[in-house]
């Protein structure tokens, strides 16, 4: 099969002839810099790393890459980065670790005297820096920019308008063209990078790409917001439905039916031990709007809906399949409840399985090459049978894996996934 056929029956919920493996077609199914590089110089394949994204540090994985390790996916993303600049014009950048990568031009930052690394947003150094890198770190923590509350100035438009925008004619061009050639060019099944129905989206909630964030902006108060400004989050997430129908109908415009899979947002809604929310607030507050969202792409498009949401999410399975979910990401199998053969059991015949490799808090950061294959072949074996499953590590692979289990993670999903 090619990779656009094999992805097609996997998300179908059919056995293609080898489970389809992703590595970079979203932000969180990626890479970060530093295992890059090391992964490159592994496969034997020379040249510079460059950032799509300089938030998390996201290597842009090339094809060459993708060949050897046997990627079936290929991701059409937004050229603007988390922090609001365009990549483009690459200039160099030095890791804390030493690895030397190439980032856009437009990212503006600068080494503090004890070693920290702060960069500004849409590059503008006349505003506050909103990242921060440890001078021992490998990505940027978002800096909370939380002017002191005044309830009565608090303005749900004015949050989104800061936060969200209707995609420009530039953007919209640039993804219809890369999707267009990919799609010509290629066997690549291609991805889709909306993110538009990410209400909530706690990554976005502090503004880093905002010079002057205005609103609630820190994390805990935004959560708090929950129970005690409950008005002001629906609002929000009112106008920023709005925004998210005008870009996802744009998007579709654009993409046309070159893509199987959008993803549609990457809203957290469960911690390691248990859901974020109750059930019933996601009931009233989320899934009405993500299944009007939902209901769109199946009417009008042959795309499947992709949503990455980390940590226990079993309590909102049943709710996520209403409300239109088809791929569940990453498939956070270390978390409570989230064993792969129950899920695999009672959802495997409504919801496709994207990542739930093997566990990155564990076994890949930690274990042997030999430990690493053994939980790849369980996990590919139970949630693979029948089809309706994408090979993927759980979230982003991270820095200081040992390159030798990044290789038997994915030689393993080569060797063992075929059915």
């Amino acid at each position: 099969m090619t990779s656009r056929e094999r992805v097609r029956r996997a998300i179908n919920r059919e056995e293609p002839d080898r489970i389809p493996i992703d590595l970079g077609s979203s932000l969180v199914t990626s890479i970060c810099a530093s295992s890059y590089a090391n992964l490159k110089k592994a496969l034997g394949i020379g040249g510079e790393v460059r950032i799509e994204e300089t938030f998390c540090m996201l290597a842009e994985v090339e094809e060459e890459v993708m060949e050897k390790l046997g990627v079936d996916t290929f991701g059409i993303k937004n050229p603007v980065t988390f922090f609001g600049y365009k990549n483009e014009n690459w200039k160099p950048f030095v890791m804390p670790d030493g690895t030397k990568v190439l980032v856009s031009g437009h990212c503006t930052y600068e080494t503090r005297p004890g070693g920290d690394i702060v960069q500004y947003p849409q590059g503008d150094r006349s505003a506050r820096p909103s990242g921060l890198m440890p001078k021992d770190g490998f990505y940027f923590d978002v800096i909370v920019r939380q002017e002191p509350i005044v309830e009565q100035q608090l303005d749900p438009k004015e949050w989104v308008d800061q936060t969200c925008a209707v995609f420009s004619e530039e953007q919209l061009r640039e993804m219809e063209e890369r999707s267009k050639w990919y799609f010509e060019n290629t066997g690549y099944s291609l991805v889709g990078n909306f993110w538009g129905s990410g209400f909530g989206d706690i990554g976005f909630v502090a503004g880093a790409h905002i010079k002057n964030p205005k609103g609630i902006r820190d994390p805990e108060e935004w959560y708090v917001s929950f129970m005690t400004r409950k008005g002001y989050i629906e609002d929000i997430f009112g106008y920023q439905y709005d925004i998210g129908m005008k870009n996802l109908k744009l998007f579709k415009e654009a993409m046309e039916d070159r893509i199987d899979v959008v993803v549609m947002g990457g809203t957290d809604f469960g911690s390691q031990q248990g859901p974020f929310i109750s059930p019933n607030m996601y009931r009233e507050m989320f899934k009405p709007l993500h299944k009007r969202m939902d209901d769109w792409v199946h009417e009008h498009t042959n795309w499947k809906t992709f949503y990455h949401t980390c940590g226990s999410n079993v309590a909102f399975l049943e709710d996520f399949i209403e409300a239109g979910f088809d791929i569940l990401n990453p498939v956070q199998i270390s978390a409570a409840g989230m064993d792969p053969a129950f899920l695999k059991d009672t959802y495997g015949d409504r919801l496709v399985f994207w990542g739930g490799a093997v566990n990155p808090q564990g076994v890949l950061a930690f274990g042997t090459a030999d430990e690493v294959k053994a939980e790849v072949e369980r996990n590919i074996r139970i949630l693979g049978k029948g089809g309706g499953y994408v090979f993927s590590n759980i979230h982003n692979i991270q820095d200081n894996i040992p390159v030798e289990n990044i290789l038997a993670m994915f030689e393993t999903a080569r060797e063992k996934g075929v059915y």
